[in-house]
């Protein structure tokens, strides 16, 4: 049976810093199922899915992050996933949400605390922040791909945002 992890590594941005977290899953024999890496700020930031057949790789796994951490100064951390759970809901949709407004503190917060108390499940989230190209004030963008269940109407959905668009001065946009 196949163990499943989830690694999640970040260090100073340099070449060769997905090199050398790689090398510690190939090293002990893992597949790696799914990625998603991004810099943030200077920090190129890793989150990993894999597999190992390994019975108890947990302990060795845990060994190579501290040495991740002192040859190479990456943090990494690493966590065993528990047999997949039944889905919460039978079916859903999927749509993704466009915001976009002044730059503010808790853009994310009230938003994610919104999507939540209606049932909306976060499957992606994507957010920057930049430079008006005509002002330059800083204008935050998020993008937001959600699983609504099927008793739900995205249309209710839609109308629903504009409370919290309204709330936080910002444009929402939900494409189907």
């Amino acid at each position: 049976m196949s163990n499943r992890f989830i690694m999640t590594a970040f260090g100073r941005d340099r070449v060769g810093i997905v090199a050398d977290v790689t090398r510690l899953l190939y090293e002990n024999k893992c597949n790696l199922e799914d990625t998603t890496m991004n810099m943030l700020a200077d920090e190129f930031t890793l989150n990993l899915l894999f597999s190992s057949e390994q019975s108890n790789i947990e302990e060795q796994l845990l060994r190579e992050c501290r040495r991740l951490e002192l040859e190479k100064g990456i943090s990494a951390f690493v966590r065993p996933l528990q047999a997949p759970e039944r889905k919460k809901f039978k079916g859903y949709k999927t749509c993704t949400l466009h915001i976009e407004g002044a730059d503010q503190a808790g853009i994310v917060y009230k938003t994610c605390r919104f999507l939540a108390e209606n049932k909306l499940n976060i499957v992606h989230l994507h957010s920057t922040a930049k430079a008006s190209p005509e002002s330059g004030a800083t204008i935050y963008c998020m993008d937001i791909h959600i699983q609504v269940p099927e008793e739900i109407l995205l249309d209710q959905v839609e109308d629903d945002l504009t409370i919290i668009a309204d709330e936080l001065q910002v444009d929402i946009s939900m494409s189907r």
